[in-house]
């Protein structure tokens, strides 16, 4: 078996969190998205101003088969099945915002403005472009070539960001209920990954972050900080004394 380009893992400190989103008008991958992005400019600039000023891109990875809804397994299974099994990849590149001194004081603009950002990119068509490029890639070249294609994306950044849609309903393994389940991705080659997972009306997220570089400590108090600031924010402008000075 040929070996995958992903199987030399650097060393990584993980974190794992639960974070509650109320309603912010947006969708729960927009917010937080838009919650990483700032807790990542948090941690910039409290490295130095000048990284913190720097630009900077996130590799956001999406499951296309998403985009004309989901089936079920007999269905998908289907030879004529209009919806393949499997997850359809495609990623996009977001330029991660910098981050203003006005919206240090109302993060809900950094995350509207991180919102119309991705907005634009995954209305554009190079999200259709890539994730067509990748399927004719496997079918023509096989699997390898295209795994060495997004090896070789991924390594050309330095952040990733990926979401699964997982199970509504409570699960059990060997009759012991399953209470939360996180995922990352082993061996791949950026410097930071962030996972995020559904599951039973909860979003478990996971942070993998190389050691030596990344203070994993300090990021992950900025991203609880930025946290705290935007649900604390979108609290106070919700309520009637907030929305009547708005």
């Amino acid at each position: 078996m040929t070996p995958t380009p992903w199987g030399s893992p650097p060393t990584h400190d993980y974190y794992c969190g639960t974070p509650y989103l109320g309603d912010q008008g947006q969708t729960i991958n927009d917010v937080i998205t838009g919650i990483i992005f700032f807790g990542t400019r948090l941690y910039m600039q409290s490295t130095s101003n000048a990284s913190g000023e720097a630009d900077s891109t996130a590799l956001v990875v999406l499951n296309t088969r998403a985009v004309g809804g989901y089936k079920s397994v007999s269905e998908m299974l289907k030879p004529d099945a209009k919806m393949l099994w499997g997850n359809q990849l495609t990623f996009l590149h977001i330029p991660i915002p910098n981050l203003t001194v006005a919206e240090s004081s109302d993060p809900l603009n950094f995350i509207w403005k991180a919102h119309q950002l991705i907005k634009r990119k995954r209305n554009s068509f190079a999200f259709h472009l890539t994730s067509m490029f990748l399927e004719t890639l496997r079918r023509l070249r096989g699997p390898q070539a295209a795994s060495w294609y997004v090896y070789n994306s991924f390594k050309n950044t330095s952040t990733v960001i990926s979401n699964l849609i997982g199970p509504v309903e409570k699960l059990a393994l060997a009759n012991h209920p399953v209470s939360g389940m996180y995922y990352t991705v082993v061996g791949s080659p950026q410097d930071l990954t962030i996972t995020m997972v559904s599951y039973m009306g909860k979003l478990w997220v996971a942070m993998a972050m190389e050691k030596s570089f990344i203070n994993s400590h300090k990021l992950k108090a900025c991203i609880e900080d930025a946290y705290e600031m935007v649900l604390k924010t979108a609290i106070q402008k919700s309520s009637p004394q907030g929305a009547a000075g708005n």
